[in-house]
């Protein structure tokens, strides 16, 4: 019999990027612009790629290592208002193996000049496949990625 667990951890991450709320929630909802930040540096082998952002509508990213398992990620948005808020759903697999589900909250609030995005997500990993601190870094990482984007003036 396989050993089953679950952890359920929370995590809050805030960044605050140069451009107005508007800009940060058009690089977070339109293909072309998220296609070109939302992606894992260590692993940039091309895979599929869906966006259909709109509540009850489903993001879909599939790619990894060439040698490796591909790693999938499919969301379903929940909630949207426009420039201030997107909640969504998702589960992360590598392979045919669910490693974790979450429930992600997006706030965007003008500051100054800029944008105070705060992410707000809370998982359960399962099975030992995949940790908070991983996820929290590897979200991280995405968040330095699209305020580099908004940086370069996309």
């Amino acid at each position: 019999m396989t050993e089953r667990s679950v952890v359920h951890s929370t995590f809050v991450i805030e960044r605050l990027y140069p451009a107005p709320p508007s800009k940060v929630f058009f690089a977070l909802s339109n293909p072309d612009a998220k296609r070109r930040w939302f992606t894992d540096p260590d692993n940039p082998m091309p895979g599929r790629f869906e966006l259909d952002f709109r509540v009850g509508g489903k993001e879909v990213n599939a790619g990894g290592p060439k040698d490796g398992p591909i790693h999938v990620y499919t969301a379903t948005y929940q909630d949207i208002v426009p420039d201030q808020r997107i909640v969504y759903s998702y589960d992360m697999l590598f392979g045919a193996t669910r490693i974790s589900v979450s429930l992600a909250t997006i706030e965007l609030r003008a500051e100054g000049k800029g944008t105070r995005l705060v992410l707000t997500e809370q998982g359960a990993f399962l099975d030992g496949h995949d940790t908070s601190d991983t996820r929290e870094h590897g979200t991280g990482v995405l968040l330095d990625l699209l305020g580099a984007f908004l940086s370069s003036g996309n």
